[in-house]
């Protein structure tokens, strides 16, 4: 939340002189706007500059009644944002600069620090005194906003041609180029693993070479070692040092260097092999840059060893006291095992190496939690105890006694972490959960029912991260599963996964997609939206080729996290452009949507229903994914306009919660929620070129300033009960939880 606190005093920064670079660019925006230069130049009082400004933007506002509508609020949701003009994105900014002018907000890029928005301040200080101390890329930012509110600047949305084209330049796993280079990958892996376990410098009781056999029969036992997933945790990576060997000695001194550091600064690693196979290293050109995303999320960044020790947590419903409300309001059973924030799910996290994962992802939203000692990677030590079994009936009576529970999302960590035993353990407990559930709802009149349990979700990155977790044997326990719960009414089962990228769609990865959706599971993909996943036509690429393979996209989510994930930060702008200009090629047409609703139902034919209906509705891929950002406490939501900018040009955005789901009773209380994004667009621009990108293919991405939430598909709806719910609302705290 922020203070709305104005400052129409002089400040120090307001007297510091602007760069001979902001100058120039200064000079640029007042020569293409001689309306903004004369009012800048001819009044004598901030207050007459911002009035003069308003009364610019609400001679637009009057012969564009949509704008002035939606800037009032008059109008909401996705529909009346689609009437907009672009000039209209650029007046409704306007008057939200001007009507948030002063406030400031607790910046947790900054340590907590306070940023305030003054642009027109800042301009006019600029023009006729040199000071203001605004920063190029402020200036850069205005320059766009005025060519759009002057109409100057129109967006030119790319066809469907130019985004296959985009979607062509990035490789995937299954071709046949990328699969010969893994496979030298892995053979490199392979024999420098070889020489450490023969050398003793590795120990495994398990993994250990016979007495007496040649090199070539230890290299072909290793080939076998690779296929169990347990190989691949204990030979995981957790220095530096062993990683760079692995990698053939490419990393770079710099890179080795913030590496180090991060050892030193206690962040941890752990790498498996297999993952670590699909990182190139000495490759031909036309593959150069294409594991950019993977390496993204294996190499830590200087901006995340500079904070480890300052990371705030991003999810404030994490933070639990007993018998207390956490930040949406409901009252948890166990401290650190349950995470809640609608009234239909809740996400349970296990005393068991479900805690953990199979790889460390440098952007993890849950890095405040191994900053703080929490998570780890110590696997020996996360193995259940006896208070994990206690700890479990306790949380399925909570559950069971739950008025709108419908829908149990089992995590960590990562659910396929846990053990085959502590798997079937877990999901045994949901089941007789929801059978009593059930049964006591038979003693219940209509309208004074339960919500009983319609969906069941394993949240894991095994099927990405080390697809060999996949046996058969879990395949088997999954399918039991199914069968027996589907006989008490439990309807949908759904393993939420995470391609990052079409690199990571691998053979293995495809063999063990097909064992869950033959086990009667759903696969659905969350990508976490980062800087190399969104260069044009990668996402776009990634939900054809999750297609091919009978997966299908979720959600698309912004990165969350303050400075420490800076460098992975795709600005929500560009959520919005992908989300404007290419996720649409995708999206599903309005006499076909009523097929997919039920295509959970036969998971094991999901590859059948997404190819015909692609060939039916002549689309690349299905886009049913929606873009959000994850807010602490809100939800789920790209509900957002653009209402300040810093000096330094990082755009302040305050968003909405997503009014077209159920949320926590006192949704409306907690308010909007306001945040400055880590960097500005033209530092996320550059980023992109130093990929290899051109800059003038994202030039409309600087007049993305408003966002409204994608409608729910309907194939992640609930199915309808056939009676009526109770009024009552239990485990909910009420006030406490504001």
């Amino acid at each position: 939340m922020f203070e709305t606190q104005t400052y129409t005093t002089f400040n120090k920064l307001d007297h510091t002189p602007i760069s001979i670079s902001a100058q120039k660019l200064l000079q640029k925006l007042l020569k293409e706007n001689p309306r903004l230069k004369e009012i800048l130049l001819t009044h004598y009082t901030l207050a007459d500059v911002r009035n003069a400004i308003r009364e610019w933007a609400l001679e637009y506002m009057e012969s564009h009644p949509a704008a002035w509508s939606f800037y009032k609020n008059e109008t909401k949701g996705r529909s009346a944002m689609e009437k907009l003009s672009w000039q209209d994105y650029g007046a409704i900014r306007i008057m939200d600069y001007l009507d948030h002018a002063g406030i400031q907000i607790e910046d947790l890029n900054l340590r907590g620090k306070k940023a305030v928005s003054e642009p027109f301040k800042m301009l006019w200080l600029a023009a006729c005194e040199g000071l203001g101390g605004a920063q190029t890329n402020f200036f850069r930012d205005m320059i766009h906003l005025f060519r759009q509110f002057s109409g100057k600047f129109q967006r030119q949305a790319p066809d469907k041609e130019q985004v296959l084209t985009w979607m062509k330049r990035h490789h995937a796993g299954l071709d046949s180029e990328i699969i010969e280079i893994r496979k030298k990958n892995k053979a490199r892996i392979i024999e420098a693993l070889a020489r450490k376990i023969d050398a003793g410098e590795l120990k495994s009781p398990k993994y250990t070479f016979p007495r007496g056999i040649s090199w070539e029969e230890k290299i072909e036992t290793m080939y076998r070692w690779w296929e169990e997933h347990v190989f691949h945790l204990r030979f995981a990576v957790r220095s530096p040092e062993l990683l760079n060997e692995l990698m053939g000695n490419s990393l770079d001194t710099e890179t080795m260097e913030v590496l180090q550091r991060a050892k030193s600064r206690g962040i941890p690693f752990f790498i498996n092999p297999y993952y670590l196979s699909l990182l190139n290293v000495d490759v031909p050109e036309f593959a150069r840059g294409a594991d950019l995303a993977i390496r993204y999320y294996i190499l830590y960044s200087k901006q995340l060893v500079e904070e480890f020790g300052h990371i705030v947590a991003w999810e404030k419903e994490d933070i639990v006291e007993p018998g207390k409300p956490n930040a949406a309001g409901w009252i948890l059973p166990t401290r650190h095992n349950v995470h809640r924030r609608y009234p239909e799910v809740a996400i349970l996290i296990p005393d068991t190496m479900g805690r953990a994962c199979a790889g460390l992802c440098a952007s993890c939203q849950r890095m405040y939690d191994f900053q703080r000692g929490h998570l780890n990677f110590d696997l020996e030590k996360l193995k259940p105890k006896e208070s994990w079994d206690l700890k479990l009936q306790q949380i399925m009576k909570y559950w069971e006694e739950d008025s709108r529970l419908r829908d149990v999302l089992i995590t960590g960590g990562d659910a396929l972490m846990n053990s085959d035993s502590s798997l079937e353990k877990i999901l045994n407990a949901v089941y007789e959960m929801a059978l009593r559930k059930k049964e006591a709802n038979l003693l219940r009149k209509d309208g004074g029912k339960y919500a009983e349990i319609l969906r069941v979700r394993l949240g894991t990155r095994l099927p990405v991260y080390l697809p060999q977790r996949i046996t058969t044997k879990l395949a088997d326990i999954l399918s039991s599963f199914k069968e027996k719960a589907s006989a008490i009414g439990i309807k949908e089962f759904v393993v939420q996964t995470h391609f990052q990228s079409p690199m990571e769609i691998t053979p293995e990865s495809r063999q063990g997609i097909e064992r869950l959706r033959n086990a009667g599971w759903m696969v659905a993909n969350q990508l976490v939206f980062t800087a190399p996943s969104s260069r044009r036509g990668h996402t776009a690429r990634l939900r054809k080729e999750l297609n091919d393979i009978g997966v299908l996209p979720y959600y698309t989510f912004s990165v969350k996290g303050y400075m420490e994930n800076s460098s992975k930060f795709a600005t929500n702008a560009r959520a919005s452009q992908e989300q404007m200009e290419e996720k649409v090629i995708g999206i599903i047409p309005q006499q076909y949507l009523s097929e997919v609703k039920d295509f959970p139902l036969t998971a094991e034919q999901m590859t059948e229903h997404i190819n015909k209906l692609r060939e039916k509705a002549d689309i690349p891929f299905l886009a049913t994914d929606r873009n959000v950002l994850n807010l602490p406490g809100v939800g789920k939501s790209m509900s957002y306009r653009v209402i300040g900018i810093t000096r330094n040009g990082r755009r302040i955005l305050e968003f909405d919660h997503d009014h077209t789901r159920s949320h926590s009773p006192i949704i409306e209380k907690l308010g909007k929620f306001v945040i400055a994004e880590s960097k500005p667009i033209y530092t996320y621009l550059q980023q992109l070129e130093e990929m290899g990108e051109d800059r003038k293919e994202y030039e409309s991405i600087w007049g993305y300033s408003i966002g409204e939430t994608e409608p729910r598909p309907a194939i992640y709806e609930y199915p309808a009960f056939d009676f009526k719910l109770t009024d009552e609302i239990t485990n909910f705290g009420g006030e406490l939880g504001v």
